[in-house]
């Protein structure tokens, strides 16, 4: 009996293995779900997840580098800690970092390794690498030395879980390459990719993009390495940059993928961010239309459940921007002194305008374009055209952009000449008006904002007064690495700041060195 059952068991197992398995391999594949993803889908992924990510409380964009540069801030603590006070807030720091790498870097990454070497698809190549490029200068202006030869290699194949940082400078040296090839590489006669979200599949929009952003990293320079920074604003300008606002590069937001600065400021901070002073007093001081574009004031507001409709202006006269400097108590003092009910009375963004839940966001403009060109021509970098003409230019773009965000923030033709004919640019303070002028049109685009600020030096800010600051210098020069990168990579973390100095707000990235 022993013996046939165990022959029974030795048949049946044959049966299974040869001719029962005939239709098998068919019956478990899946008809429905997809066994293969179109790499384009992925750079979508991508570019939809650049839109600045600021999480619970406003994250780095919000907490850190709109109120360094003196645009936005809130008197409030605890989660909203952080440029306010000079202070470090490494859950805050962390956000751009995680969502950055997580879902930018490595699709991008994945998608460069799935295309390359396929000449059906060389222009996603290209795309993926210019807007990889893109990502690692939000990232390395940001926090300094970060991974970047070796970031994104985990995924698929676990190759490299613990990434070595790079130095700044060879971060730009390569990302300056990686623009100047792709760029050119990318071909009108090629594939088109017509689901990409960026474009819309326009490969000139995607050559102008990627010579703009050449533009931007060879001005990122011009501190540190000038010859360097003029060697590739020529090639960024010989190669054919944004030529008006139809080449923006900005991401668009709807009710199911809000803009989550939007979220921010319309939902449990709502009533915590206000326009700083800096910021309302350069505009009112030159009589600048844009303010009734991007600010409103809820005139006698007490609360936050009293900053209604009812109570709002949006008249340029009426608004009072928040002085550097207070906390939650101190804020009281401020209040008293410019007669208004509290701090809910000061003047914030509209989030029902430029700050709504479904307001586009702007990552490169023509407008900053042009600013960034007005300075080249100054520095004599481009012989074409006059630093007046692009300053113009500049500053006409971004007052034409405002519409985008809402029709109630378009700002009137009638107001752009004067404007313009009143505020001439003037040989004797050019690079400051020029980099002002960015500032300003840079306006919602943080990170952006922070890194031309440094790079710059101007607008002229007088430093955040606020007494219990943790900085010895008078600005933050850059954002703190997660406490999760430091507890799983801490190795890497080390040689970084070996090289780079201290992981703290005082030390000066790279190019920002001298």
């Amino acid at each position: 009996m022993r013996k046939l059952i165990i022959y029974n068991i030795v048949v049946l197992s044959l049966c299974i293995t040869t001719s029962c398995d005939n239709g098998f391999d068919e019956l478990n594949t899946s008809k429905v779900n997809a066994t293969e993803l179109n790499p384009i889908l992925q750079l979508n992924f991508a570019v939809i997840n650049s839109s600045f990510y600021t999480g619970d409380g406003g994250g780095t964009p919000i907490i850190y580098d709109m109120a360094i540069v003196q645009q936005l801030v809130t008197p409030n603590s605890g989660v909203v800690s952080g440029g306010n006070y000079n202070q470090d807030n490494r859950d805050a720091s962390s956000r751009l970092w995680q969502n950055y790498y997580r879902n930018v870097i490595r699709n991008t990454r994945d998608v460069i390794r799935l295309t390359q070497g396929s000449p059906e698809r060389s222009n996603l190549y290209n795309m993926s690498r210019i807007f990889q490029a893109y990502g690692f200068m939000v990232l390395t202006d940001t926090y300094g030395d970060i991974p970047y030869f070796q970031a994104g290699q985990a995924y698929p194949n676990r190759a490299n879980l613990f990434p070595e940082y790079d130095p700044q400078e060879n971060i730009y040296t390569d990302i300056i390459k990686e623009l100047t090839e792709a760029s050119a590489a990318i071909t009108t006669t090629g594939n088109p990719e017509p689901i990409d979200l960026l474009f819309g599949g326009d490969m000139a929009k995607w050559k102008r993009f990627g010579y703009s952003l050449l533009l931007r990293a060879g001005m990122r320079l011009s501190k540190v390495a000038p010859d360097r920074a003029a060697l590739a604003v020529q090639a960024a300008f010989q190669g054919g940059v944004m030529t008006s606002n139809a080449d923006n590069a900005l991401i668009k937001h709807d009710a199911n993928y809000p803009n989550t600065l939007g979220n921010t400021l319309n939902g449990s901070e709502s009533s915590s961010f206000y326009l700083a002073a800096p910021f309302v007093n350069q505009l009112k001081s030159t009589n600048d239309p844009r303010l009734e574009s991007i600010a409103i004031r809820y005139k006698g507001a007490s609360s936050g459940a009293e900053q209604t409709v009812d109570r709002s202006t949006k008249a340029a006269a009426d608004q009072v921007g928040m002085p550097m400097g207070y906390d939650g108590s101190t804020i009281k003092n401020a209040v008293t002194a410019l007669g208004l009910k509290s701090f809910y009375d000061f003047s914030q963004v509209d989030r029902r305008r430029m700050a709504k839940r479904d307001a586009p966001m702007f990552l490169v403009t023509y407008a900053q374009t042009q600013l960034l060109l007005a300075e080249a021509r100054y520095r004599g970098w481009i012989t074409t055209g006059t630093a007046e003409d692009y300053y113009q230019k500049g500053v006409r773009a971004h007052m034409e952009q405002l519409a985008t965000y809402d029709v109630g923030a378009a700002v009137p033709e009638a107001s752009i000449q004067p404007y313009l004919d009143n505020n001439p640019l003037v040989e004797a303070t050019a690079l400051e008006q020029i980099n002002t002028q960015y500032w300003i049109a840079s306006f919602m685009n943080a990170p952006e904002t922070f890194a031309n600020f440094r790079r710059s030096g101007f607008p002229q800010l007088a430093p955040n007064p606020y007494p219990g600051k943790t900085i010895t210098g008078s600005f933050i020069r850059r954002i703190t690495y997660p406490n999760s990168e430091i507890s799983v990579n801490n190795e890497n973390v080390k040689r970084a700041t070996d090289k780079m100095g201290p992981d703290n707000l005082d030390t000066h990235v790279w190019w920002d060195s001298l």
